[in-house]
C-alpha cells in the first residue's frame, strides 16, 4: 500500500516535487515504516529460531503420539471391530495434554506429557478390547516404544517373534521337548547366546530346577545368563517354557512401562459417559451371557432419563424394528433423550442408513441426546458387517463374562432365588439336580478356554439354556413318581445344550458329563462333581453360595475332568498367538524387519532361492504306471498320494518362480504375489499352497522340512511299490484312504463283505527301528501322539499323562481289519484320531484302545490321538 501510494504521487508530481509537502511527508513515513519492518523481521527471525528450539523439545511428544496412533490403527488386523479415527485420537491427545502434571523444568514437563498421552491412549483403547487382545496391544506398544528409544535390538525382537527352530533335532535332556531344543540350538547361533546349548547340557541339574519351577519368569536364570537383558531373557524363556510367556511378557511390560499398564480394571460406565456427546455414541461389543445395557439404564435413572418419562428409548433390533429405531432417534435428538439400539448386527441392510442417520441427527440436536448401540462380534473377518464410520465415531466398550468355575457357578446360581428352591414338591431331588445343573453349565461354558481339547468347535451356550433346563427339571419331577434320570439327561444333553452341538465327539462329551453329574447316588450326597468337591446336601439358597466359596478347590483343569497339561497346552497356544499377531503388526519397511538389517525383499529372495533349490522334481506318473501291473488298494493309494504331491510341488514352484520375476522387476507384482511374499516373510505357509496341501499348524520353515520328509517317504514306497515295514500315517494327504485300503485288501484276501469290515488296533511295545518287515496282513503304523493322556507300554493301556508331557509319542501300532462281530469292545476307549491339534474338521478315524479305568474318564479328559505333535 505504501509503495503504491508513493509511486502514484511521484509519477503525478510536476516540476519541483520537493515543494509537494505531502509527497515529502509520505517519503518520510515510508522510510520510517520500512525501518520498523526491518527491525520486526529481524525480531521475527529471532523468535522463529526460539520457537523452533522450543518446538524441538516437544518433538518426542509428537513422535510418541504418532507411534501410538499407528499402533491403534493396526488393531483391526486382530478384529475388524477395533476401528479408531484420527478425530477421536485428537480428542484423546488434547485431553491428555490438559491432564498432564505441570512441571517447572521443560524436560520433566515433556516427560509428563508423554506419560499422560501414553496412559490415556492405553485406557481408551483397552476399554474396547477383549481380554485376550489386551496383552497383544500392550506388548506391541512396549516393543515399539523401546525400538523408538533404541533400547532394544531389533534382531533380538525379530527372533523372539519369529522363534526359528532347528528342525528334526533330538533333545539330550529330559526336561526339554525336541522342538524346545531346536529353538535353543537356533538361539545359540547368535553371538549373545553362544554356548547356551552346551551350558544347559553341562549343568542339566540347575537348568532342570529352573525350567521345572512353578513360576520360572520370577526366578533367576542359572550361571551368567541371569545378567542378560530383559529381552534376551524373554528369548530364552520362549524356548524353555513357552506356556509361561504371557506372564513373562506382562512382567516385561511392567518393568519397562510401569505397573499401571498391566493392572487392567474395568473403566466404570460413569467415567466413559463423561466422554460421550451427541456426535460420540457408545458401541458395546457383546459377549455371551453379559448384559452391558443395565449400566446405561442405571446411569439414566441417576440423571432422570427413564423409559417412564419418555426420555429413554430402548429398541431391540430385528425384523421391522428399523422404523421404530429411526423414530426414536428423531424424537430423542429434539428432546434430548437417549436411544439404546440392541443387536444391530441383526439388521445388515439397515446399517448404512443408520450410519447416515447418526450423522444427520447430530445437526442442531439437543446437547443431552445420546445413542448407545450393541452388537456381537462376527465369527470371521469376512462376515464382519458393522460400517467403519459407526465404529470410528463411537467409544467402544467390551464387557466379558466372569472367568473360572467359581465365578461361573456363582453367576449360574444368581439366576435363581430361595423361591426357586421352594417351588418343587420334591425338594431334595430338585435341589440336588438343580445345583448339579448349575455346575454342569459352568463347566461346559468355561471349558471353551482350553481350545480344541475343550470343545472341537465353539458353541454359544448361554444362561437361557440353564434357566429353561431348570424349568424342564421342575416339570418332570412334578409329573413323575420316580426321578426320570434317562429322560432328563437326554433332554439336557441332546436338546437344551445338545441343540447347539454339531460335532459327534462334542455330543459324546456333553452326554458323558451328564452321566457323571446326574445319577441316583447324588441323592445320598455321594457324588464328587470334581476331585475334592462333593455335591452339597439340602440347604437354603444363600448357603449354596457360601458352600461354593468354602468348599470348591482352587481353579485347575481337574475341576473340568481335564489333566493339568491341558492348561499348559492352552497357555502355549495363547502365547504363540500373541507373538504371531505382534509379528504381523511390525512395520514392514524397517531395515530391522529381517536379520542383520536385510530388507524384506532381500530376506524373501534368500528364502525363495533356498526352497526352489531343495524342492525335488515331480513324480513321473507315466513312468511309475509302466513299472507296476499291480493295482492293489495300497498301490492305488500310493498313486493318489503322488498325484496330490505333484499338484502341491508344481504350485510351489510356479508361485515362487513368478514371485522371483516380480522381485527382479520383470513382472508386475500381483495381489497373489504380494500375499505369497508376505507369507514367506512372516514364516507362514502361503494360502495357495495350504489349499493344495494337508492340514498343518507348522510355520513355513518346519512345514517345508516336513514336506521334504513326506516326499522322501513316497519316493521310498514307489521305488518297488512294496508296503514299507512301518508306514508313517501322518505322511499322507489322506490317511483315511490308507486305512480303508487295509480293510479292502483284507476283505479281498478272505472274501469277507467290505461293509462288515472294521479296524482293530494293537499298540506294540516297539518303535519304528525295531521292525524289519511288514506284517502278513494289515500294516504297522507310526507317527501318532496322544493328547490328554499317555500310552503305558508296560500295562498296554491308556494311563494318566506325566506333567509337562503334552503329546507323548505312541509306540508303533499294528492296524488290521476284521469283521464287526469279531471286534473287541470290552474295556475299550473309542479314541478319535485327528491330523492336528486343531481337531474338529481334521478327524481321521476312531481307534479302540484298551483301558483299565472307565472310558468316560478319558472322554471328559479330551483324550485323542494326533498325527502331528
Amino acid at each position: 500500500g505504501l509503495e503504491d501510494n508513493l509511486r502514484s504521487r511521484l509519477s503525478s508530481a510536476e516540476g519541483n516535487f520537493l515543494g509537494d509537502t505531502e509527497l515529502v511527508e509520505n517519503l518520510e513515513i515510508t522510510k520510517k515504516t520500512a525501518n520498523e519492518i526491518e527491525i520486526q523481521v529481524a525480531q521475527a527471525k529471532e523468535t522463529e529460531v526460539a520457537i523452533n528450539e522450543a518446538r524441538e523439545f516437544y518433538r518426542p511428544c509428537a513422535a510418541r503420539g504418532s507411534l501410538l496412533y499407528f499402533i491403534m490403527n493396526d488393531l483391526n488386523k486382530i478384529n475388524p471391530l477395533y476401528q479408531f479415527s484420527l478425530k477421536a485420537f485428537n480428542v484423546i491427545f488434547h485431553n491428555a495434554m490438559e491432564r498432564a502434571e505441570p512441571a517447572e523444568e521443560l524436560k520433566q514437563r515433556v516427560e509428563n506429557l508423554i506419560d499422560s498421552l501414553t496412559y490415556s491412549v492405553f485406557v481408551y483403547t483397552t476399554r474396547g478390547l477383549f481380554e485376550a487382545d489386551k496383552i497383544i496391544f500392550t506388548s506391541q506398544m512396549t516393543f515399539q516404544i523401546l525400538l523408538a528409544r533404541k533400547e532394544i535390538d531389533p534382531v533380538e525382537l525379530d527372533f523372539l517373534l519369529r522363534f526359528p527352530s532347528v528342525p528334526n533335532v533330538v533333545s539330550p535332556v529330559d526336561f526339554l521337548a525336541h522342538n524346545s531344543w531346536g529353538a535353543i540350538k537356533s538361539l545359540s547361533q547368535m553371538d549373545e547366546f553362544r554356548n547356551l546349548d552346551r551350558d544347559i547340557e553341562g549343568s542339566a541339574k540347575r537348568w532342570k530346577k529352573f525350567v521345572e519351577s512353578e513360576i520360572p519368569e520370577k526366578e533367576k536364570f542359572p550361571q551368567e545368563w541371569k545378567n542378560k537383558t530383559s529381552l534376551q531373557k524373554l528369548c530364552m524363556m520362549r524356548a524353555l517354557r513357552p506356556d509361561r510367556m504371557t506372564y513373562a511378557v506382562s512382567l516385561f511390560v511392567e518393568e519397562k512401562l510401569g505397573t499401571k499398564y498391566v493392572v487392567t480394571r474395568a473403566v466404570p460406565f460413569e467415567k466413559s459417559y463423561e466422554e460421550t456427546s451427541p456426535e460420540t455414541p457408545v458401541f458395546f461389543i457383546l459377549s455371551p451371557g453379559v448384559d452391558p445395557l443395565k449400566d446405561v439404564e442405571i446411569m439414566g435413572n441417576k440423571l432422570g432419563i427413564t423409559i417412564n418419562n419418555g426420555k429413554l428409548h430402548n429398541v431391540s433390533l430385528g425384523q421391522g424394528q428399523e422404523i421404530v429405531a429411526e423414530k426414536a432417534m428423531d424424537i430423542a435428538c429434539k428432546n434430548g433423550g437417549w436411544v439404546i439400539l440392541q443387536n444391530i448386527h441383526l439388521v445388515k441392510k439397515w446399517l448404512g442408513k443408520l450410519e447416515k442417520k447418526l450423522e444427520n441427527t447430530v445437526i442442531d440436536s439437543d446437547p443431552l441426546y445420546r445413542v448407545y448401540m450393541s452388537a456381537e462380534p462376527a465369527s470371521t473377518a469376512e462376515s464382519h458387517i458393522i460400517p467403519q464410520g459407526i465404529l470410528e465415531a463411537s467409544i467402544k466398550i467390551t464387557n466379558e463374562p466372569p472367568t473360572g468355575i467359581k465365578a461361573n457357578v456363582h453367576k449360574a446360581l444368581d439366576q435363581f432365588s430361595q423361591d426357586t428352591l421352594e417351588m418343587c414338591a420334591r425338594e431334595n431331588e430338585f435341589k440336588s439336580l438343580w445345583f448339579s445343573l448349575c455346575y454342569f453349565h459352568a463347566v461346559v461354558c468355561e471349558r471353551r478356554k482350553f481350545g480344541p481339547q475343550g470343545w472341537n468347535r465353539l458353541y454359544p451356550f448361554n444362561i437361557g439354556d440353564l434357566t429353561i433346563s431348570v424349568n424342564v427339571l421342575y416339570n418332570y419331577l412334578e409329573n413323575n413318581p420316580k426321578v426320570p434320570w434317562t429322560d432328563l439327561r437326554y433332554l439336557f444333553g441332546e436338546i437344551m445344550y445338545g441343540g447347539h452341538i454339531t460335532d459327534d465327539w462334542d455330543r459324546r462329551l456333553c452326554k458323558t458329563y451328564l452321566e457323571e453329574y446326574m445319577k441316583p447316588e447324588m441323592l445320598e450326597g455321594e457324588l464328587l462333581l470334581a476331585p475334592g468337591f462333593n455335591i452339597p446336601g439340602s440347604m437354603d439358597y444363600q448357603s449354596y453360595h457360601v458352600y461354593l466359596d468354602e468348599e470348591l478347590p482352587p481353579e485347575t483343569p481337574y475341576l473340568y475332568g481335564l489333566h493339568p497339561n491341558a492348561e499348559i497346552g492352552f497357555l502355549t497356544m495363547t502365547s504363540e498367538n500373541l507373538f504371531r499377531t505382534v509379528l504381523e503388526m511390525q512395520p514392514r519397511d524397517t531395515a530391522g524387519g529381517g536379520a542383520a538389517g536385510m530388507t524384506k525383499e532381500e530376506k524373501v529372495k534368500g528364502l525363495l532361492d533356498e526352497i526352489l533349490e531343495r524342492l525335488p522334481e515331480e513324480f513321473n506318473m507315466m513312468e511309475m504306471a509302466g513299472r507296476t501291473e499291480d493295482r492293489s488298494p495300497y498301490t492305488v493309494v500310493a498313486f493318489q498320494e503322488c498325484e496330490r504331491m505333484n499338484m502341491l510341488t508344481s504350485e510351489i514352484r510356479r508361485s515362487l518362480k513368478e514371485l522371483d520375476l516380480g522381485l527382479k522387476g520383470e513382472l508386475t507384482i500381483s495381489n497373489e504375489m504380494e500375499s505369497t511374499m508376505n507369507s514367506v516373510f512372516l514364516d507362514r505357509v502361503p494360502g495357495n499352497w495350504s489349499a493344495r496341501a494337508y492340514p498343518s499348524v507348522l510355520p513355513l520353515g518346519a512345514w517345508f522340512a516336513d514336506l521334504l520328509l513326506r516326499i522322501k517317504e513316497l519316493e521310498g514306497w514307489t521305488t518297488d511299490f512294496a508296503l514299507p515295514n512301518v508306514v508313517w500315517l501322518a505322511g499322507f494327504f489322506n490317511p483315511q484312504s490308507f486305512l480303508t485300503a487295509i480293510e479292502q485288501s483284507t476283505a479281498r484276501k478272505n472274501e469277507w463283505p467290505l461293509d462288515r469290515m472294521v479296524l482293530s488296533v494293537d499298540v506294540t511295545k516297539k518303535w519304528k527301528e525295531d521292525f524289519n518287515s511288514p506284517p502278513r496282513e494289515g500294516s504297522y503304523v507310526h507317527g501318532l501322539f496322544m493328547e490328554g493322556a499317555r500310552w503305558d507300554s508296560q500295562s498296554g493301556m491308556i494311563a494318566d499323562s506325566r506333567l509337562k508331557e503334552l503329546t507323548p509319542a505312541c509306540p508303533v501300532m499294528f492296524v488290521k481289519a476284521c469283521t464287526v462281530d469279531r471286534q473287541e469292545t470290552k474295556n475299550m476307549y473309542e479314541c478319535p484320531v485327528y491330523k492336528t491339534k486343531e481337531r474338529g474338521p481334521t478327524f481321521v478315524w476312531t481307534f479302540n484302545l484298551k483301558t483299565k479305568e472307565k472310558p468316560e474318564k478319558w472322554a471328559i479328559a479330551g483324550v485323542a490321538l494326533l498325527l502331528s505333535a
